[in-house]
């Protein structure tokens, strides 16, 4: 690892993005990693407020990537054989490519691995419900959800609508509409000892006062889109946490916010295809794929277990003239980093880790590494991650889970097996993984992005 002294500013990224290092005195522990300027984790902090839902999410990213001149292809129209960036949109999946000048059919692909969606609440076809005089809407969970995370919080409603025409519209309410009450003590005196939610009935949000109308939701959201409810025949829609995301601790060296995963990934994959693409010197086809769907087992036309990625990669070898041999050269060629948000030592729960891997917030990127392929890291993937670090000039840390705790699982090892290319599983540190917010270093979202953008340029 490097001495997190020694980091270079990246100065090939844009305005918005580029940071100066403050220089800082030796330190001995990851969490006093020398604090410098936030503008990155500014610009994180917008795109969450952007990006309520996957839908939003790859929006956002695809305005983000238009400014740095890439241009929107179809899926259902032929393609060129340009060279430069382009990006497609299918739901809530997103995957972006830049190909640089002199690129041919053969030449191989750089690719950064993401997530779009995020554990949380979402409305059931039928959403209008209540009792005893209260209005509520029908949710259903969706993803690995620490339910009592989601309790008295003021929540807003987000998502798309399908319209009559074929036509979708995406729709965000940032107000506090909803809200999931919690007991009171006085009623459930045993609370503190073990709370017990029923996912079916406890789990129910409320939105009002009085009789139940069939109907009276999707009015409400359609108003609030701009669209008449009798040309709503299909939604998804979910409910997000409308507190914006904050600095946290003494030094402000916290960041606490809803969906960093993975919506962080995202957001530093984004920034650094954009800079990678701006600087000029790329000798591979640099890709970003934020894929859907990933929190429920990716098994989607927008997820990782879907062919959308495998498409567009073939479609990139033939539309340059390539040939099925030109297209096994590329993908064996290739290597993935898989970016996704992974567990920092919990100090009130430290014997649920492993011992001698105790990653730290703002200690920068983690490598994931589990023997039993939960992750796709391996000896010569930790090589490549180690050198994209050194080359971004940031500190990286190793994570493995306890023996005595389940692994989670990521886009990795889908990735790797479905395409049969190196992959490799890392990403950021954090606190409350999955819950309605979570918490990372304030540094690291840049970090990461650094050695994204290392890891494109290699």
């Amino acid at each position: 690892m490097l001495d997190r002294r020694d980091r270079p500013t990246l100065s090939t990224f844009s305005a918005s993005l580029e940071r100066a290092l403050t220089p800082a005195a030796p330190s001995a522990t990851p969490s006093a990693v020398p604090a410098f300027d936030r503008s990155h984790t500014d610009d994180l902090i917008a795109y969450l407020q952007s990006s309520p839902s996957p839908f939003h999410a790859v929006a956002e990213a695809a305005a983000r990537l238009e400014k740095a001149g890439f241009r929107q292809v179809e899926e259902t129209a032929a393609w060129d054989a340009a060279f430069g960036g382009r990006y497609l949109i299918r739901g809530g999946a997103l995957i972006a490519w830049y190909v640089p000048e002199g690129a041919t059919p053969a030449t191989g692909f750089r690719i950064v691995g993401a997530h779009t969606d995020s554990p949380n609440l979402r409305v059931k076809p039928i959403p209008d419900t209540g009792t005893d005089g209260w209005r509520q809407v029908a949710v259903e969970i969706y993803g690995g959800v620490p339910l009592n995370t989601w309790l008295d919080r003021d929540l807003g409603l987000s998502g798309r609508l399908a319209l009559r025409d074929g036509s979708v519209v995406l729709v965000r309410i940032d107000e506090a509409l909803l809200r999931v009450p919690q007991l009171a003590i006085h009623l459930d005196r045993s609370v503190n000892d073990a709370l017990t939610l029923d996912r079916q009935r406890h789990l129910t949000p409320i939105w009002g006062l009085g009789d139940v109308h069939e109907g009276s939701l999707i009015s409400y959201v359609a108003a609030a889109a701009g669209v008449t409810a009798a040309d709503v025949v299909g939604w998804d829609l979910m409910v997000h946490d409308v507190q914006p995301p904050s600095y946290l601790g003494r030094d402000r060296e916290l960041l606490a916010a809803p969906r960093l995963d993975n919506l962080l990934s995202v957001h530093a994959g984004t920034a650094a295809l954009a800079a990678a693409a701006a600087g000029g010197t790329l000798d591979h086809i640099a890709v970003l794929a934020a894929f859907d769907h990933e929190e429920n087992g990716s098994e989607s036309d927008t997820g990782a277990q879907g062919p959308l990625l495998g498409n567009v990669l073939d479609r990139s070898v033939f539309a340059r003239g390539g040939t099925l041999e030109d297209r096994a050269r590329a993908l064996a060629g290739t290597i993935c980093l898989s970016s996704d948000m992974g567990h920092a030592v919990h100090p009130n729960y430290s014997e649920r880790h492993e011992p001698g891997h105790h990653p730290m917030p703002n200690g920068g990127p983690i490598l994931k590494v589990n023997v039993n392929n939960r992750y796709a890291t391996n000896a010569t993937g930790r090589a490549v991650f180690a050198a994209a670090c050194e080359k971004a000039g940031v500190p990286w840390q190793s994570f493995v889970s306890n023996n005595s705790v389940p692994c989670g699982t990521t886009i990795g090892p889908i990735t790797a097996a479905r395409l049969g290319i190196a992959t490799v599983d890392c990403g950021v540190a954090a606190l409350s993984m999955h819950s309605a917010r979570e918490l990372c270093g304030a540094d690291d979202p840049f970090l990461l992005a650094s050695a994204l953008k290392a890891f494109l340029e290699s």
